[in-house]
Parts: C-alpha cells; structure tokens; sequence
C-alpha cells in the first residue's frame, strides 16, 4: 500500500517535499546548519572573521585604529555581526520553507510553468514520513539557528550599547 500511493504520485519529483529536504541537505551552503556543534560553531567563526576583514577597512575610513581604537573594534563586530545574521537569516529561511512543505498535508507543484499549479492531497504514510522528518531533523536546525541568532543579536546589542555609552 505505501509504496503504491507514492508511485501515484503526480508531483514530479524535484518539487517533492522530501527531495526538496535532501536537497538541501546536500547543498554546500545549507548543510552549514547540519554540521557538528564544533565544526558549526568553527564556520561561523570563520564567516564572523571573513564579515570583520570586509568590515574593518570601512571601520578604518571612520575611526582611526590609531587614535580610536574602540570605536574601530566596536564598528567592525558590528558590521562582521550583520554579515553573519544575514548569513543565518538565509540558512533560516531555506529550512523553514523546507520544513513548511513537509508539515501540510497537500503538496503544491507546477506541471510544466507557472501558470499551471496543482496541488496533490498527502497519503496519510506519507504525511507521517515528512511530518516525522521535521520533527526529528529540521526542528534541531531551526533551534540552532534561532539560538545562534540569539546569542548573535546579544552580543551586538552589547557592542551597540558600549557604543553608545562612549
């Protein structure tokens, strides 16, 4: 029975919401949210140095590392966090519209072009099957972004405070 309504499917199978899952998961830049809690946490360290090098030029232009020293610091975390929370916000995004395609219980696709859209009714198997996937895969990713992006705006709130205190 589980393997015939899924052979009946008419979606095709790019816009299935399980693929659409492996896909991503697959992908060079979303499989960032499913690395280990080191390995994660050493990329987004990386990304954070990678924003402070593109920032601290521009810092540098407006303070003088010479004569102001906290001030060039302070706008070059600032402008290495908004690089990062743009980079988490994408990473964000991708996982909760895959996340959302997996949890409705109808799926729509396009048969040849914008124009023509469908939409196909789940089998009950197969809502269990992506409803359990979000569950046990996606939600862990949604939370870690989301904590990151917490801890993120906490520490530029901090730099935005000391700034404004100078």
């Amino acid at each position: 029975m589980r393997e015939s309504s899924i052979q009946v499917c008419p979606v095709p199978l790019e816009q299935q919401p399980v693929n659409e899952y492996e896909e991503l998961k697959e992908s060079w830049f979303f499989r960032l949210a499913t690395l280990e809690n080191s390995l994660f946490l050493r990329k987004i360290a990386v990304i954070w140095t990678i924003g402070w090098v593109i920032t601290s030029p521009i810092a540098a232009a407006s303070f003088s590392p010479n004569k102001s020293m906290l001030p060039f610091i302070l706008f070059s975390n600032l402008g290495a966090g908004l690089i990062l929370a743009l980079i988490l916000l994408q990473l964000f995004f991708g996982w909760h519209y895959v996340s959302d395609r997996l949890k409705k219980e109808t799926i729509f696709y396009e048969e040849s072009g914008w124009y023509d859209g469908q939409t196909w009714p789940k089998p009950p198997e197969m809502l269990t099957r992506d409803r359990l996937i979000v569950s046990y895969q996606i939600n862990p990713i949604l939370g870690r972004l989301t904590r990151t992006a917490g801890i993120l705006a906490l520490l530029m709130a901090g730099d935005g405070t000391v700034w404004l205190c100078l």
